[in-house]
């Protein structure tokens, strides 16, 4: 039986810099040599879970990020240009003038449903770049809707998700689960549940992580077979 490497990524779609990793990850894949039995799950993080659906776009992104952080709109603003240009060399056009910052709630039960669907990867992609690059309104459920079809998910499976809580028991227990792994800040990779990597690191260190977890996997071998009884579709023998 081949051996599997289960990396677990917890983020928020509201997070520039999990954008940043997540560009790092694939690079760090590219080039990492088991790279087809690789399983990347996306875990739930919300880094605001008061906030509302969508917020108004005043005051600026850089007035948010200086009242929050407690530093003037000039240094607010400095940070926000050097991750752009961060962003720019992982080839994201972050735009942070446009971004309508809301609640990522739906967003991750979305990314559940995906999940079950074999879309979670792509439908993670086109969330992130439709908030940080695209200005739309991730915590819009007409938004939500359209993105997921985008995807290729049922459009009615979307809407009975969006009008229940389907999913939102799975998002919780990523959130408990980061709280039990002392997760303050996303991104956060866990790697065969044993290694873990905090930030967006760059894809060279990654690379030595997926190396490193790989090597310490156990060798999987098939179970042995002892021959009974047994019912088959031309009854039992």
């Amino acid at each position: 039986m081949p051996k599997q490497l289960l990396v677990e990524v917890w983020s928020d779609i509201a997070c520039p810099w999990c954008y940043v990793g997540k560009r790092r990850l694939e690079g760090a894949l590219a080039r990492f040599e088991h790279r087809e039995d690789v399983r990347v799950v996306w875990r739930s993080f919300e880094l605001d879970r008061s906030a509302p659906r969508e917020r108004e776009r005043t005051p600026s992104y850089a007035a948010r990020l200086a009242k929050k952080y407690g530093m003037s709109e000039a240094q607010a603003q400095a940070m926000i240009d050097r991750l752009v240009g961060v962003a720019a060399e992982a080839g994201l056009a972050f735009d942070f003038e446009r971004i309508r910052p809301g609640n990522t709630f739906d967003a991750h039960r979305l990314l559940h449903l995906a999940a079950r669907r074999g879309k979670q990867g792509a439908l993670k992609e086109r969330l992130l770049r439709a908030y940080l690059c695209e200005g739309e309104a991730i915590g819009n459920v007409e938004t939500l809707q359209r993105l997921g079809t985008e995807e290729g998910l049922d459009g009615d499976e979307l809407a009975a998700l969006l009008a229940s809580d389907l999913h939102a028991d799975e998002v919780r227990a990523d959130q408990r689960e980061a709280q039990a792994l002392g997760i303050e800040g996303v991104p956060f990779f866990l790697l065969a549940r044993r290694h873990t990597l905090s930030g967006a690191q760059p894809a060279e260190l990654v690379l030595e992580a997926l190396t490193k977890a790989w090597h310490e996997l156990p060798e999987l071998t098939a179970l042995p077979t002892a021959e009974g009884p047994v019912c088959g579709p031309e009854g039992c023998a």
